[in-house]
């Protein structure tokens, strides 16, 4: 039998920076009755609540909140604007309320539409509410490694559209493949272009 590609939910239990990182040029699968659309990571910022002011957990534990204190290697969505569905990952142990979001995605296989920031990438996914607390290694959403890996390398800033949250706004938490057209935001000095 065949090793799998899928990320095992221990991945997901390691420091949320090193995940953060870790992610990019891995593969997000989303499967549609019986078709996958596949996407190359390509951009993420993560989130260290609850003392990270930028993080949705700043506030505690609320019912949207609540899926990111459960266990690693879950869905955490939520709707922005009223408009918009994000993807974050719930990283670190359970009860400590991190995560990572997906911000762009560099299209691999039947992905309609733009990929380059959260909503997007969520619109060609398919991706909504009710995958929020799916677990990431389900039969509809998950990340695996790509069977021939490209090369990544990576750029850091500070996280995009955060200026409320004072001097976490600053941090340098998102992450992103210098070499990817894909990418969502402003690069920085620490980027390219």
């Amino acid at each position: 039998m065949a090793p799998t590609r899928r990320l095992a939910p221990d991945f997901y239990r390691q420091d949320t920076l090193t995940v953060a990182r870790a992610l990019l040029g891995m593969h997000l699968v989303r499967r549609i009755d019986g078709e996958r659309r596949v996407g190359r990571i390509v951009e993420t910022e993560a989130y260290l609540g609850p003392e990270d002011r930028a993080a949705h957990s700043w506030g505690g534990r609320t019912p949207r909140t609540e899926v990111m204190f459960g266990p690693p290697g879950r869905a955490y969505v939520y709707l922005i604007y009223g408009l918009w569905n994000c993807l974050n990952l719930v990283t670190a142990a359970e009860g400590t309320p991190h995560a990572v979001l997906l911000r762009a995605l560099e299209p691999i296989r039947a992905l309609p539409g733009r990929t380059s920031g959260p909503g997007l990438l969520c619109r060609a996914m398919d991706i909504d509410r009710r995958l929020n607390g799916a677990e990431l290694s389900g039969p509809d959403l998950w990340i695996e490694r790509p069977v021939r890996p490209a090369p990544v390398r990576i750029g850091r800033s500070a996280r995009i559209g955060v200026d409320y949250a004072g001097d976490w706004a600053r941090r340098p938490w998102r992450f992103f493949d210098r070499d990817s057209p894909f990418v969502s935001g402003r690069r920085s000095a620490s980027g390219r272009r």
